[in-house]
Parts: structure tokens; sequence; C-alpha cells
């Protein structure tokens, strides 16, 4: 399972929740800086996703780690095969 986020988020949201995740929710978010592993695709979603799923993964998967104020999905396919976000450490 994956978490991110609901494409309809507004942008402020969006940037309130890689704020929480990559500051005070502790997740590495150095592979999302131009040049890292995750920078592409270059989105406000895409990192935000990237970010939210692995605060959602570090928290041992509970729907509510992936909540971020009703803006999270829970989804069950790989979101990386619809270029949604990096794979590349996503899921550990």
């Amino acid at each position: 399972m994956w978490c991110v986020a609901n494409p309809s988020t507004p942008d402020e949201k969006l940037i309130d929740n890689l704020n929480f995740a990559c500051g005070q929710g502790g997740v590495n978010c150095l592979a999302l800086d131009p040049g890292g592993s995750c920078y592409n695709p270059n989105t406000l979603l895409s990192h935000t996703s990237y970010a939210m799923n692995r605060y959602y993964q570090a928290q041992g998967r509970n729907y509510w780690n992936c909540d971020f104020h009703s803006t999270g999905l829970v989804v069950f396919t790989d979101p990386s095969k619809f270029y949604i976000f990096c794979a590349n450490g996503a899921n550990s």
C-alpha cells in the first residue's frame, strides 16, 4: 500500500503536507532536491505524494498516517507505475 496526495488538493495544502512530512514528520526529502534521485517528475503533487508516502511507510502504514487533514489517499497499485511519483526508496 502507498499514500498519495489527492489530486484535487489545493496547492497551499500540498505545500503544508510537504513541509510537515519533510520537517516535523522526520522524512528525509533530499531525494526531491534538484539533481536528487526523485526530483522528477518535478511537480508539487508528485513531490508531496513522495513525502507523504515516506511518512506513511515510516509510521507503519496505518490509514490515519495518510490522512493529512483528509488530503491523502491510500492506494493499492504502485503509483510509480502511473508516474505519480518516483519509486526510488518510496517503500522503505
